[in-house]
């Protein structure tokens, strides 16, 4: 049995499935994905995506290249250019698919950027294996030993090192923020190397139609399995089975498996941290995001935010002006809005659980950058921590990482045991466990093996 039918508790069941278990996920709401899903939150006709909206983890991802997702209508769109960075002087900074074309961007900082990331680049399809899993012997030594020098250090100390204009700067600033993070803390750098590795490598891309379409095919896999879905099934304690696999965060389940559990490990699960929230909110327009640098209309991210000064203050502080990661899919995806129409998405990260509204200095700012941006507003969704919260109970406090990712918490997470709990046969799954957050089912793929290893050698059939 799975608990959660997000990404991570989809993939684990299909894992169990193709071990030859018969498998059945619970999901207490009545729609299946999780961080994956799709919606029409502000008009008819407009198709918004709830959590997660652009995925260059899913198509890094060891797990889901094992699937025919193809086959059950998963269809992957590139932009032009997975993000832009716009600044005050009406350009942008570009992260293009190529690195010699970012780096041509760049001015003064191109051969840095070339000598940081073309390595890296050309590593990734061998040096997704070890980043996107638990602890454990590299696959490929060398190539990890060389990331990690890097990877372990913070943002802020890379792009001082590295990097003396300030379009270089913001870009990375921009890349590394993804870790909820301040920039001066350890492994920024690590998250800004990979997200922008797997952008000239395998791009940023999203799916036609929106997130939803990702669990929707995974679901779909697991049905061809012979898997079982039920939705409007919340569990309020573990079920009986010799496997469970839970796509849950720490507290949701000491809540379910509390009192079966042994004091240290209830010790350790409530000392479990917690990341900073997202206020999220999602647009329908009347036409496109008006940017005044044109090269923002190539891309399917934008950053928003300025300068690396300004991300970084606002990343260590939640003060001055936010930093805002906007999506807009319509440009290439016709089929999320009415003909002529367009939506947008974006979200600031914001103190866990804040209650503070974010509306107007969200709109404030891609208005510096998108002067008229208001003006094409027909409707708006606001979500802050509490409602992300309500719409997607891992989302504790807003954090949608599933947990801080501070150096601390980075490798040993949520426990020691990591994906192991002190009940025999039951798991966690989520991204509160390695390798952490995006929508790469990665977490529920090593859960799963390893509940499928540890019944081999008990020498228990799978049932």
């Amino acid at each position: 049995m799975v608990i959660g039918s997000g990404p991570n508790g989809l993939t684990a069941a299909i894992v169990l499935a193709r071990g030859g278990c018969q498998v059945t996920v619970y999901e207490g709401g009545a729609q299946i994905g999780g961080g994956a899903r799709s919606a029409e939150l502000t008009l008819p006709g407009f198709v918004h995506d709830v959590c997660s909206a652009v995925h260059p983890m899913a198509l890094s991802s060891p797990a889901f290249e094992q699937f025919p997702l193809a086959a059950h209508a998963l269809d992957w769109i590139h932009p032009e250019a997975p993000l832009a960075h716009p600044l005050d002087d009406g350009t942008a900074a570009v992260l293009e698919r190529s690195v010699d074309a970012t780096a041509r961007g760049l001015a003064g900082d191109g051969d840095a950027w070339r000598s940081l990331m073309e390595p890296l680049a050309e590593a990734w399809p061998r040096l997704r294996h070890d980043v996107l899993a638990p602890p454990h012997f590299p696959r490929h030594p060398l190539l990890m030993a060389k990331f990690g020098m890097k990877a372990l250090g913070s943002a802020s100390g890379l792009v001082q090192s590295r990097f003396r204009g300030p379009r270089a700067r913001a870009l990375f600033a921009g890349i590394a923020a993804h870790a909820c993070l301040p920039l001066e803390a350890r492994p920024t750098a690590g998250v800004g190397l990979t997200l922008a590795a797997a952008a000239h490598s395998v791009g940023w891309p999203f799916p036609r139609g929106g997130a939803q379409r990702i669990a929707d095919a995974l679901a779909g896999y697991l049905r061809s399995l012979g898997g079982e879905i039920l939705t409007g099934s919340p569990l309020t304690a573990l079920p009986e089975a010799p496997i469970v696999l839970c796509d849950v965060t720490p507290r949701q389940f000491l809540s379910l498996a509390g009192p079966r559990l042994t004091e240290p490990f209830c010790g350790a699960l409530a000392r479990y941290r917690y990341g900073p929230g997202a206020f999220k909110m999602d647009w329908a327009l009347d036409g496109p995001i008006p940017w005044t640098a044109k090269e923002c209309v190539r891309a399917g991210t934008v950053h928003v935010g300025g300068t690396f000064e300004e991300i970084a203050e606002w990343e260590r502080s939640h003060s001055g002006r936010p930093f805002v990661l906007v999506v807009q899919p319509t440009l290439f995806d016709a089929t999320r809005a009415p003909a002529g129409k367009h939506t947008a998405w974006g979200y600031c990260h914001v103190p866990n659980a804040s209650s503070v509204d974010m509306a107007s200095a969200i709109e404030d700012q891609i208005e510096r950058f998108a002067p008229g941006f208001r003006a094409r507003i027909l409707a708006r969704s606001v979500l802050p921590p509490a409602a992300l919260e309500r719409l997607n109970p891992n989302l504790v406090g807003g954090d949608i990482n599933g947990g801080s990712i501070h150096l601390g918490q980075f490798f040993l997470r949520p426990t020691r045991r990591l994906y192991a709990t002190p009940l025999e046969g039951v798991y966690l799954c989520s991204s509160a466990t390695p390798p952490g957050g995006a929508v790469h089912g990665m977490c529920g793929y090593h859960a799963a093996r390893l509940a499928l290893a540890a019944r081999k050698q008990c020498g228990d059939a799978p049932s």
